[in-house]
């Protein structure tokens, strides 16, 4: 088990950079909700594949924050939710 394939990020200049051309821009998620989630279900799990981390949020309160986790973490959380553990 790996971590899933990179959504997308999506670049934006930072207000920060001003108009020079030595700018800075910075990437933001694109998140997905989990198929373990149910197509109706207000109790949602939000995933987003980062280039070296898996994050996950709950979708009523993404402000929240998110957990992040690298691959290794994911596979062993993965592991453990499909023998029943968690």
């Amino acid at each position: 088990m790996t971590a899933p394939a990179v959504n997308r990020l999506d670049w934006r200049k930072s207000s920060y950079s001003g108009t020079n051309a030595n700018c800075v821009e910075c990437a933001s998620a694109s998140w997905a909700r989990s198929s373990y989630s149910g197509a109706t279900s207000s109790n949602c799990v939000e995933w987003a594949s980062l280039p070296s981390s898996v994050a996950l949020r709950d979708s009523k309160n993404p402000e929240a924050g998110h957990l992040s986790l690298a691959a290794p973490e994911w596979s062993a959380f993965l592991t453990a939710v499909k023998r029943g553990e968690l």
